[in-house]
């Protein structure tokens, strides 16, 4: 079998980063144990950063994105899965050194293909994708590290993005209190209603320039996806035992801060690794994503792309302008 199909291609030319869509054969992806034809993909950060050949997320080009995928096992050799199994694929190498889900087909390692559970489409697995599994995983080591609703408000950063609105809308259906803190100041507040969020705050509030180690209790805990002096904020402006996560770094990748938060207010810090995450942790994430924190209020909402129309919302997001979920139909 060596048909072919329709890819997203990124090719390198004379420093210049060139998104052209082109027929690919089977016989030109990677080695792996599962062929899967793609249903759906979805759009996320390191897709935006690959495509324009940021060399910490992708080394090589020609290269296809998509660091999600959900679809039907169309070929396999392993003892694990069979030809016609639903099946998601995110994290991992996807979409970063791996050819991605930006294609009809993907071929990868049996190790880092899920069952897709039988509570969800290949469409909403996709709304979700690596964004939600982050959301989910979040709040999981969240709720592991101890914080309860009785705690206090857990702030939310990027509340509109793909992480935070998720997030949100799980938060909030285990009864948390839930403070989204978004870059705009107004705007936007009925979405943030309807997620869950029961106040807003401006990018102001979760950047303190004041130089202090500490500052007045605010929160009981936080979800981060900015990092830099937002994390740090975050963290010196919690609640006594209460736990910030963090995830993200479009913000910055620093964190110059003392250690005052930890000794003296005993705040946990907690990394959000969901490119590496365990095969047990993330199949139980997802099973809890497909039952009873299957709860995003925007699905209504999400923007469907095709491949050929997915170059206005990649420029979005580098400009860090998008909103919500696109997820990519194939």
């Amino acid at each position: 079998m060596n048909k072919e199909f329709k890819a997203l291609r990124i090719s390198e030319e004379n420093g210049e980063y060139i998104r052209k869509i082109e027929n690919r054969k089977i016989s030109d992806l990677p080695e792996g144990e599962v062929l899967v034809r793609v249903k759906y993909s979805s759009l996320n950060y390191k897709d935006a950063l690959s495509v324009s050949g940021n060399k910490g997320v992708t080394r090589k080009y020609p290269h296809t994105p998509g660091i999600d995928a959900a679809g039907i096992v169309e070929a396999s050799t392993s003892e694990k899965f069979k030809q016609g199994d639903e099946v998601i694929v995110t994290s991992y190498d996807l979409g970063m050194n791996t050819d991605g889900g930006f294609a009809e087909y993907i071929r990868v390692p049996e190790s880092w293909v899920v069952i897709l559970p039988k509570e969800l489409s290949f469409r909403d697995a996709m709304i979700y994708g690596t964004a939600g599994f982050t959301a989910a995983l979040s709040v999981y080591k969240l709720l592991a590290s101890g914080q309860t609703p009785e705690m206090g408000p857990v702030v939310v950063t990027g509340a509109l993005g793909g992480v935070g609105s998720i997030a949100i809308s799980i938060l909030s259906s285990l009864g948390f209190e839930v403070i989204a803190a978004t870059f705009e100041s107004t705007g936007d507040e009925d979405v943030l209603h309807e997620l869950g969020a029961s106040t807003r705050i401006s990018k102001e509030v979760t950047d303190d320039q004041s130089g202090r180690p500490l500052l007045r209790p605010q929160w009981a805990g936080a979800i981060d996806v900015i990092g830099g002096n937002t994390l740090h904020t975050l963290l010196k402006a919690c609640k006594p035992l209460g736990t910030v996560t963090c995830c993200g770094n479009v913000g910055s990748g620093d964190l110059p801060m003392s250690v005052y938060p930890f000794i003296l207010n005993g705040i946990s810090l907690v990394g959000i690794d969901s490119q590496n995450c365990p095969m047990h942790l993330r199949q139980k994430v997802w099973d809890r994503l497909a039952a009873e924190w299957n709860v995003y209020k925007q699905k209504d909402q999400v923007i469907e792309s095709s491949l050929e129309d997915l170059d206005t919302y990649i420029d979005l997001m580098l400009q860090k302008k998008s909103k919500g979920r696109v997820i990519v139909k194939l």
